[in-house]
């Protein structure tokens, strides 16, 4: 049948299983808009405040969904204001697809009324992208823009559709969309089996998680390979919840604000066996001191992550739930021996702990939020220090349940994502937790929390400043706060109220508890203004350039 192009495109969205998109609207998107209200009974539009709303909506959705996140915005300044949640997702490897309007397609190139070259713009940013100056191909492009968002490693696919494909006509027929197979084609029986020595022959073996595992769906599987070679594991900041926090052979966090047990597990380890991680410069630190006495293995479903950051000895190329899967297999039970037990006298001597000075503290909120939620929360963030305390105390044991701007360390990224997150997930308890600094950076999102009436707790750890960006100062700038002290509004409790959405300020641990038992109480919207000290750190740290196990443990 002949349809426009707009029309089109709602077809294939249906077809893709698409039930709910982000966007805002303009002159561009003007008749996809038409055709989104005429199936807003099979489509749901959530209109955000703003466009990188809108990419971080969808991205949240997709993280805590596994589906593909849809976000929409017009062309020129809503386009490029999608750049930003683009640029998160690619990052962070999340299935997203977005779609932007431009001008007509003769008034491309001429410096037309709110023209951008938008594929031009997300071309480093995306694992592809189109611009569709033909109608007649823009259901092929839209069906691709979704199996590739899926396919191996998941990411994000730009679609730029000019306004005038939107209005002519092309033959349009369904089709069911292409399965996306299991990366497993290239799992090399010779990788496998070498592996298998490798592991068989370790002594002191050693495990690293990213977040790669709680993209493939292997939670279950690496917790029976972790269990069957009896190793510590540590999970990077964006592998939370990749394996159980609750577990004895978990020893937290790795990296620059990691665990001392995990830092030094990877610098004593023999084989460090890394799983869906990348070596980010947050973990590694100094390169030339990383894991020095262990042989790496490396299991990735992406070819480029071999030897980009850290050469390996042997890797296993492909889906990582079915490569452990196979390892299960194929391993023999191993035995606890001396490095596990070296390993757990280390996590007792240097837990992750802190001081309690009668003022309220960023490390109480957020274990008062595990508490209160039993661990069974979605836990979003901003980025900063709460963002690293988030980890430190909140046991996560699930994938898909910590959401964070980990690899572009965005700003502003979640509370866009909680809203994602809560519409994807409406059963499940969303927390959103922020700093004062990133929350104000998309505080205009509370609208689309208030309109749609989404129940999201929103807890700021208010501490008047730029923290981790001040406690560098502190450490390492001789106390040259320079602009980074925010002696500025907003109140969050009266900004709470002119959203018209439930505020609480906390100031010691009797009112968090207090305004916490009412925020979990209630089915509305709610925001906790806590507040703590300018000066709390996170800790512990390794400064720059050192190596992981040069871990500062205590606020000196």
């Amino acid at each position: 049948m002949q349809l426009t192009g707009a029309q089109i495109l709602i077809e294939c969205l249906k077809e893709q299983g698409v039930d709910t998109v982000f966007g805002y609207p303009g002159g561009a998107v003007l008749n996809i808009y038409d055709e989104l209200y005429k199936h807003k009974d099979e489509i749901r539009h959530i209109l955000t405040a703003h466009e990188q709303g809108a990419a971080h909506a969808a991205d949240g959705y997709a993280r805590a969904t596994g589906k593909v996140g849809v976000c929409i915005a017009t062309s020129g300044p809503g386009a490029t204001n999608l750049v930003t949640g683009i640029a998160t997702a690619y990052m962070d490897s999340v299935p997203l697809v977005a779609i932007t309007g431009n001008v007509a397609v003769p008034l491309l190139g001429k410096d037309s009324f709110q023209e951008v070259d938008i594929k031009g713009i997300t071309m480093p940013i995306t694992k592809h992208n189109y611009i569709v100056k033909d109608v007649n191909d823009l259901a092929d492009i839209i069906r691709k823009a979704f199996y590739i968002a899926k396919e191996g490693r998941p990411g994000p696919v730009l679609i730029d559709i000019p306004k005038d494909v939107t209005v002519l006509k092309a033959e349009y027929k369904y089709q069911e969309p292409k399965d996306v197979p299991v990366y497993t084609e290239k799992i090399r029986e010779k990788d496998i089996e070498r592996a298998i020595k490798l592991i068989n022959k370790a002594k002191r073996p050693f495990v690293y998680a990213g977040g790669g595992v709680c993209y493939a769906g292997a939670g279950e599987e690496l917790l029976t390979f972790v269990e069957k070679i009896k190793a510590p594991i540590a999970c990077s900041l964006m592998g939370q919840g990749a394996f159980p926090a609750t577990h004895k052979l978990y020893t937290g966090m790795i990296g620059m604000h990691g665990t001392k047990a995990s830092n030094i597990a990877a610098t004593e380890c023999d084989l460090l066996i890394a799983i869906g991680a990348r070596f980010s410069d947050r973990v590694v630190s100094n390169l030339e001191r990383f894991a020095p006495k262990a042989k790496v293995l490396q299991i990735d479903i992406d070819p480029a992550e071999i030897n980009k950051n850290v050469r390996t000895f042997s890797h296993i190329l492909g889906d990582i739930k079915s490569v452990l899967t196979i390892l299960n297999n194929k391993l023999g039970p191993r035995e606890s021996n001396e490095w596990n037990e070296k390993i757990e006298k280390i996590m007792e001597e240097f837990p992750i702990t802190y001081t309690k000075n009668g003022k309220l503290k960023p490390q109480t909120i957020i274990e008062k939020i595990y508490e209160k939620t039993n661990g069974e929360a979605i836990i979003t963030t901003e980025v900063g220090q709460h963002q690293m305390w988030v980890p430190q105390y909140y046991k996560f044991t699930k994938p898909r349940t910590f959401l964070t701007s980990g690899g572009l360390g965005t700003m502003g990224y979640g509370t866009g994502a909680s809203i994602g997150a809560k519409i994807g997930m409406p059963d499940k308890r969303v927390v959103h937790i922020a700093g004062d600094g990133s929350f104000r950076m998309n505080c205009n999102e509370l609208a689309t929390i208030n309109a749609y009436n989404l129940p999201i707790v929103i807890v700021v750890i208010n501490n008047g400043t730029l923290g981790m960006v001040r406690q560098w100062q502190t450490m390492f700038y001789g106390g040259r706060y320079s602009a980074t002290t925010l002696d500025r509004g907003p109140d969050f409790v009266k900004l709470a109220e002119a959203y018209d959405i439930k505020g609480y300020r906390a100031t010691n641990e009797e009112e968090l508890e207090t305004a916490l038992n009412k925020a979990f109480s209630t089915n509305e919207p709610v925001i906790l203004d806590c507040h703590v000290g300018i000066d709390e750190k996170v800790l512990p740290m390794v400064p720059p350039g050192k190596a992981i196990e040069d871990i500062i443990t205590d606020d000196c």
